[in-house]
């Protein structure tokens, strides 16, 4: 009878140390998922766009644009309140330059209706052009996809005035730059600058300013 009692009892003994394990096992393991959920919560983080990223990013994806023709996705980036002001040279006169609202971008941009963008350095003459002939033939006179790129610096100086920081206070630009060439004494460079606004939490295109050594 005793040996009977004995036997119930290492039984009992046994169930209640592996239930206990279980237990402790069920704790160990909720406790290390908010090391895991931390874990991923870095890696977000690490692999999050800094500002200077994503204006490059913006930048690139633009002059890709350009290149294809591809206005639809050009105007994707135009900022939806303010549009978009095209200055053919450096220095931005807001009452002459054209301006554009997004909506009447996307109406006009693939339409043969013409537009006056100002007036051509030295000659006076008036340039008027549809948006994308002005796109192809003038913004994206050389491919700037190959172009020096900075981010709030001016690499192209000519003798006009460049008053951009000053009409866009806060703004953030890239400037895309390609450097003149030996037999006209580096005078035949090119610079396309790109002026972004944030609005709702991201980035927009408010103006393209091109410029070049004026007489």
């Amino acid at each position: 009878m005793k040996k009977i009692i004995f036997l119930v009892l290492g039984f009992l003994l046994n169930s209640c140390t592996k239930e206990n394990s279980r237990v402790v096992q069920k704790q160990d393991s909720q406790i290390q998922k908010p090391d895991s959920v931390l874990v991923e919560r870095k890696d977000t983080v690490q692999h999050s766009l800094t500002k200077e990223e994503t204006l490059k990013k913006l930048n690139d994806g633009i002059l890709k644009a350009l290149k294809a023709k591809d206005y639809r996705s050009l105007a994707d980036n135009i900022h939806p309140e303010k549009g978009v002001r095209f200055s053919m040279y450096g220095y931005v006169n807001p009452a002459r330059d054209k301006k554009f609202s997004l909506s009447d971008f996307r109406k006009y941009v693939y339409s043969n209706t013409k537009f006056t963008f100002g007036g051509r350095d030295g000659s006076g003459d008036i340039y008027v052009v549809t948006i994308k002939d002005y796109l192809a033939k003038w913004v994206f006179k050389r491919d700037f996809t190959k172009g020096q790129y900075l981010l709030n610096h001016f690499r192209g100086e000519g003798n006009s005035l460049n008053n951009l920081k000053e009409i866009y206070p806060g703004a953030y630009f890239t400037e895309n730059y390609i450097a003149g060439s030996e037999k006209y004494s580096g005078m035949d460079w090119n610079a396309l600058r790109l002026v972004f606004e944030e609005f709702n939490g991201r980035y927009y295109l408010i103006a393209v300013v091109n410029d070049e050594w004026t007489i």
